[in-house]
């Protein structure tokens, strides 16, 4: 299959940089959606667009929802929905800013930029708390199987869904705990990256073990952290071939199952959560025939 955007394959860059859209009331969104499907290349530049934006040209995903909210015990998980997300991929932080300002200035004033989010690279891909991030990510084929439609419909095939959570890490709150505290709530030794076999049942590793949901919760996360004055997380970012998966360990993540809440909650929230799908690449530009265009 060589129709979907490549950059949800390929490995985390240096360098990325999260637009977040909103669309102008009353606006068509035809023209600047047809100006932007040239621009992307699917794999310098990921497009993902929201129920929102689908609805107002007149058109349904099937799958694709407004991202969920969940309140409980010390949980407040929120949905920030969008009409229309770019993820701009690089080696290159000042490239991201003119491509940024390109992209802004086809889509206005149908699309609005409401917010940026610089990430990078941490070290071999790690979280700023130092841990692995992405380790149980299926490879090859299984990467495949696992955040691309399975839908041979034209349009829809090679599409696929994403979810994106912005974290807010207290690092200071973190980097206080003894260490064989940390990997407990995390479920991995820092050291090797070895899962501990007798974590507690709150590390994120057993509360988000893809192969133990009904079915399988396989998704493909291209995570990567982000910073911005003395504040810092990590941009979670998972794609799948519907949104079923992620919701899965989302909920066990927040004990809404068996009322155990992931140990990540002791030191880190959510400050936003969207949905968005990704339209597949046709003869080098976004396939936009599912929505009429």
């Amino acid at each position: 299959m060589d129709h979907y955007q490549t950059g949800i394959m390929d490995a985390v860059p240096l360098h990325a940089r999260h637009l977040f859209f909103t669309i102008t009331p009353d606006a068509s969104p035809a023209g600047a959606m047809r100006a932007l499907a040239a621009m992307a290349d699917g794999s310098n530049t990921v497009v993902g667009l929201g129920r929102s934006l689908v609805q107002a040209l007149g058109h349904d995903i099937p799958g694709l929802r407004v991202f969920p909210h969940y309140a409980g015990a010390g949980v407040d998980v929120p949905s920030t929905p969008y009409a229309l997300w770019c993820w701009l991929r690089g080696d290159d932080r000042g490239d991201l800013v003119h491509r940024t300002r390109q992209i802004e200035q086809a889509l206005s004033p149908t699309l609005t930029l409401s917010q940026i989010v610089d990430v990078f690279k941490y070290k071999t891909g790690l979280d700023l708390t130092g841990y692995e991030d992405g380790t149980e990510n299926p490879q090859g084929a299984d990467a495949l199987q696992a955040a691309l439609s399975p839908n041979h419909t034209p349009g829809i095939e090679g599409s696929s869904f994403v979810a994106i959570q912005q974290w807010k890490h207290d690092l200071t709150h973190f980097e206080a705990m003894p260490a064989a505290e940390q990997d407990n709530v995390i479920g991995r030794h820092k050291v090797d990256n070895e899962e501990i076999e007798d974590a507690p049942a709150s590390a994120h590793v057993k509360r988000t073990a893809q192969e133990s949901f009904d079915p399988e919760a396989f998704v493909l996360r291209r995570s990567m952290p982000w910073a911005e004055g003395r504040q810092a997380g990590l941009m979670f970012v998972a794609f799948g071939k519907s949104l079923e998966a992620y919701e899965s360990l989302l909920r066990r993540m927040v004990g809404a199952e068996d009322g155990i809440v992931d140990g990540l909650f002791r030191f880190t929230r959510p400050v936003s959560g969207s949905y968005f799908w990704c339209p597949p690449m046709r003869n080098g530009h976004l396939d936009l025939r599912a929505i009429g265009l």
